[in-house]
């Protein structure tokens, strides 16, 4: 079963374009790019796909001389299918196990335009540190994340119900009843999460036992990696580093609660782990003004995992309870609201783009407050507080603002769309109006 992707329309924008460059397709394991590649392919009249990792014939092609004419003659040889211009779309998977097949995508845009060429890896981050300036300016990257919660109600055929979510906004609510709706469904996905296997698993035979296996599998390929990702580091420290991030949710992380290894080590960890797009940090700015990276404290720092349903199965979370549950209160369990806002902050941006993530905290003997996050929007800082409920007071937000001097606010809650004083509130399933 293949569920379509937003990022579907961005790569069947790159076939058609005139000015194409070699894509490299970057994102952590398992989150659909090979999926979506191998969906490109089907509207080409020809499909080469070389997978190094499990493919014995695909590093050799790349051993001597990197010129594009003769490495399309060694791949046409090898695979017995034509490379023809416009025709056919040559797809370089698990491309971090070649480094000289890294380094020849370059030569395509420079000698064989006409050619669509797409490269992608899952621990492709750690191949590029070692070539840093491997194609800039000739090599276009897109980057993938897990799905969406739109992504989601697409996959369960639920297009209506979507459309009419991304026409709300705090002066024109959704009726109760698809409000509730909408709730309902934003509940089942942030425990799901967006793995796509994990989903596809769901939609096909709606088994929730079959679904933890699946996260359990996930969960223990991204541990196998983790020997992967440096040589003579230890998989021991990574571990422990990973399963902290789980325990550390929603607070500042603090190297102290992860083992008895030296600060240096961890941090090392840590910073391996979100190379590897495993762990997304969310840093401290002062918000003073904008860029809002100019005025970072690396020392704090939260950290959020790739995925919701992961981080639940981590928790060992009982999912076919929760799911069966009216009770809202799954969405308080380690600061699950929270991390879904800025996983689907995320996914939101275009996928040309990265977008690092900020919050901010002031801690004070007499005032202690925290903006859960802070992004700019049109030139101007816009703080938002994550509630899980529909109730919670907004001081924080009050301080923040009346400090910075701003005059509008975002709440994101279970609460329908509305807006009073300066406080716009969008539901937790709406993030994505935010950004419009």
């Amino acid at each position: 079963m293949y569920l379509h992707r937003t990022l579907d329309n961005t790569l069947l924008e790159w076939k058609n374009s005139e000015k194409r460059k070699p894509l490299l397709l970057r994102g952590a394991r398992q989150v659909g790019k090979t999926d979506s590649v191998r969906n490109l392919g089907t509207k080409f009249e020809y499909f080469i796909e070389l997978n190094f990792e499990i493919d014995d014939r695909a590093a050799p092609i790349f051993n001597g001389s990197l010129n594009p004419d003769e490495l399309i003659e060694k791949i046409v040889t090898v695979y017995d299918i034509p490379a023809i211009e416009g025709k056919t779309l040559l797809f370089l998977d698990e491309i971090q196990v070649c480094i000289p097949a890294i380094q020849a995508l370059r030569f395509f845009y420079e000698k064989k335009r006409g050619l669509h060429v797409i490269a992608a890896g899952s621990l492709l981050e750690f191949a590029l540190q070692e070539i840093p300036s491997f194609g800039v300016g000739r090599i276009r990257s897109v980057f993938m994340h897990p799905m969406s919660f739109n992504e989601f109600l697409t996959a369960l055929g639920r297009e209506r119900i979507l459309e009419m979510k991304r026409k709300a906004a705090p002066d024109s609510p959704l009726s109760d009843v698809i409000h509730k709706e909408l709730i309902s469904l934003v509940k089942k996905f942030l425990l799901l999460g967006g793995m796509p296997e994990v989903i596809a698993n769901y939609i096909s035979n709606k088994d929730i036992t079959e679904c933890r296996r699946v996260m359990d599998d996930l969960i223990i390929s991204f541990r196998a990696d983790f020997a992967k990702y440096k040589d003579k580091f230890p998989a021991r420290i990574l571990t422990e580093v990973f399963n902290s991030v789980v325990k550390q949710a929603g607070s500042k992380f603090v190297y102290s609660k992860v083992s008895g290894d030296k600060h240096d080590k961890i941090k090392e960890g840590l910073d391996l782990l979100i190379l590897a797009g495993l762990v997304i940090p969310v840093t401290h700015t002062s918000a003073n003004g904008l860029p809002l990276g100019a005025e970072l404290n690396h020392k704090k720092r939260k950290m959020l995992l790739l995925d919701t349903g992961l981080f639940m199965r981590l928790l060992n979370l009982d999912l076919a309870e929760f799911i069966a549950s009216e009770d809202m209160e799954v969405i308080n369990r380690g600061s699950l609201a929270e991390m879904s806002f800025g996983l689907e902050l995320l996914k939101s941006l275009s996928p040309y783009e990265t977008r690092d993530l900020y919050y901010w905290h002031r801690e004070s003997v007499s005032s202690n407050a925290e903006v859960d996050y802070v992004f700019s929007k049109n030139g101007k800082i816009i703080p938002v507080e994550v509630k899980a409920g529909t109730k919670g007071s907004m001081q924080s937000m009050n301080i923040f603002m009346r400090e910075k001097g701003l005059s509008k606010g975002v709440r994101v809650s279970t609460e329908n769309f509305s807006a009073y004083d300066n406080i716009e509130v969008y539901p937790l399933y709406a993030v994505e109006n935010i950004l419009l």
